[in-house]
């Protein structure tokens, strides 16, 4: 957890993230695999951001099992909520987690959108962050489908999108397929204690991609003209750093 959630939520308003592995906040067993909710904190000013993204999850899986229940329990007027989800919404081989992008998934990001503005709070839709994954040098949109139903929903139920498919997409085009390895989980056996016999994994970030997918979402968010635009720093830091406590501080 981000040092210091508590009083930050106490001072004011807070930023809750329903999400996937791609965001969830990481032991530090796991070091270097990072989410970007866990390090989004370090872009932010005066908020609190409370990271309640899981692996494995998706809208259906979100709902079924009371997550999405909780976070609307614990949310207040003036909070904000990030919802990014399409990942494990297009895992047609895990009945539990598949929400089928025209029907479910539609279903579910609509519900989200309308019972966030019950609570006086606002919703900010996600569309999906981009694998490493190329077709030549350009990077692939994996979950076409699903942002496509997003942005939808948002033109739709007049929400906010923060198209974090075609930010990733452009970022990671620019960087090129082996350069982009080094922000997602590409290790040697040894390399790292977390992974003994090493790991590729094009889905899941290491510390560095991490940030550099929170510094896309906190620019976006300055610019979205929302209720968090103005806590967003104009000088965020390059990377967050795990501390011996377990704790992330921001450098």
């Amino acid at each position: 957890m981000i040092g210091g959630l508590i009083a930050l939520a106490l001072a004011g308003q807070t930023v809750f993230i329903a999400s996937d592995s791609t965001a969830q906040t990481y032991n530090r067993d796991r070091y270097p695999q990072s989410g970007w909710g866990q390090v989004l904190q370090c872009g932010l000013n005066g908020v609190a951001v409370d990271n309640r993204a899981i692996g494995g999850r998706s809208t259906r899986t979100f709902v079924s099992e009371g997550r999405w229940a909780k976070l609307i329990g614990d949310l207040k007027p003036g909070d904000t909520v990030l919802i990014q989800f399409g990942h494990n919404d297009a895992n047609r081989n895990r009945p539990a987690r598949y929400a089928p992008a025209t029907t479910d998934y539609r279903q579910h990001l609509t519900r989200f959108v309308a019972d966030v503005r019950a609570k006086g709070a606002t919703p900010v839709i996600l569309t999906p962050v981009a694998r490493r994954s190329y077709d030549g040098a350009e990077a692939k949109a994996d979950f076409a489908d699903y942002s496509s139903v997003a942005r939808v929903v948002a033109r739709e139920t007049n929400t906010t999108l923060l198209d974090l498919e075609t930010l990733s997409r452009r970022w990671l085009t620019q960087a090129g397929p082996e350069r982009a390895k080094a922000y997602f989980l590409h290790y040697e056996k040894g390399q790292q204690a977390a992974f003994p016999n090493g790991i590729t994994d094009d889905t899941h970030f290491s510390e560095l991609g991490a940030r550099q997918v929170a510094n896309l979402i906190a620019g976006e968010l300055a610019r979205l003209n929302l209720p968090v635009s103005s806590s967003v720093k104009a000088d965020r830091p390059a990377l967050a750093r795990e501390t011996p406590a377990g704790d992330w501080t921001c450098q």
